[in-house]
């Protein structure tokens, strides 16, 4: 009885330190290394078209591929479409587009008209300006010219204490951009010391715009000249938002990752000019016939929307392309 006694006892301590070994095994083996044992294909095992086929599919390879295949060719634009959408309603593109209509037509415009007013060549209007820049003809041309008083009146109205308050209106023009700009490049917001670049930046606008548009009437209409012309505009353009850029962000962005959004931005303003002369031509000519001067100008607003969205979509896709490009955003820090 004793002898079985010791068996028994002898039997279940073996079976206890058994037990004490595999919960000390299991407990010290890391958690995933059953997972990895499982995802891990074994040595032998082969292929499809292999000798000796796996008892389960291996399905390791088509995922890599579909990986690979996601960074190029259809995937890669994807992506790119992607990221520059997931910016664009970061920065609430659509609501800067508003703001730049919005502050525009009520700062920026009234100084331009007076500008306009005061021009010393070939005394276009503002309208004309404007009608310049949509490419309008017609009824419409008539609608958008009747928004916009004499340049006699315009002349005889102003005083100076007028253009200087319309002055630090347009201020707040310059401090929206700046502030655009930066949120497109994520910087921080500008200093208060950097007041005079948004002054240097307004003078230089009003200077282009006064060029640019009077330069439709110094050439001709032939061929070679209007080629001439469209040429000059468009290297001016792009020069001139491509310093834009550069000078509003306090030169914390190098100038080549500015080139790519200059470019498309000009490209996007040929096609906004493109598409208003087809289009908005004949919904301001609906517009104030149904609702009069106000029709007309709601228009007018709808295309300064429009040139708010290039300019600042074209940025953001801009940056989105040089980060792609060279991998690296360009910004100093």
């Amino acid at each position: 009885m004793c002898t079985k006694c010791a068996l028994t006892s002898a039997f279940t301590l073996r079976i206890g330190a058994a037990l004490v070994s595999l919960t000390s095994v299991v407990t010290t083996s890391p958690p995933n290394s059953r997972t990895r044992a499982v995802l891990r294909p074994a040595p032998e095992r082969r292929g499809p078209h292999g000798h000796g086929e796996p008892d389960e599919p291996y399905l390791g390879a088509p995922a890599v591929r579909k990986i690979e295949g996601d960074s190029t060719g259809h995937g890669a634009l994807r992506n790119f479409i992607s990221q520059c959408w997931k910016r664009g309603v970061e920065i609430e593109l659509m609501h800067r587009a508003f703001g730049f209509a919005a502050l525009g037509f009520v700062t920026l415009v009234p100084l331009l008209i007076v500008v306009a007013a005061a021009a010393p060549l070939n005394h276009r209007t503002f309208s004309q300006w404007i009608i310049a820049g949509i490419g309008l003809s017609g009824k419409a041309s008539r609608a958008v010219n009747g928004l916009f008083a004499p340049s006699t009146r315009v002349l005889s109205t102003t005083t100076a204490l007028s253009v200087g308050v319309l002055a630090v209106f347009g201020l707040s023009f310059a401090t929206m951009v700046q502030s655009g700009l930066a949120r497109v490049w994520d910087l921080p917001a500008a200093r208060l010391i950097s007041v005079w670049r948004r002054v240097v930046w307004l003078a230089a606008l009003v200077g282009v715009l006064l060029v640019g548009a009077d330069m439709v009437t110094l050439l001709n209409d032939s061929p070679l000249l209007l080629v001439l012309r469209w040429c000059a505009t468009g290297v001016g353009a792009t020069c001139f938002i491509w310093w834009t850029t550069h000078f509003l962000l306090e030169d914390r962005v190098s100038w080549l990752a500015l080139l790519p959004g200059a470019l498309l931005t000009v490209a996007g303003l040929v096609g906004l000019r493109l598409f208003s002369a087809v289009i908005f031509s004949p919904l301001i000519v609906s517009s104030a016939v149904t609702y009069g001067a106000v029709g007309t100008m709601l228009m007018v607003v709808s295309w300064l929307i429009g040139i708010g969205y290039v300019f600042f979509g074209a940025a953001l896709v801009g940056r989105a392309a040089h980060e792609s490009i060279d991998g690296h955003d360009g910004v100093r820090r």
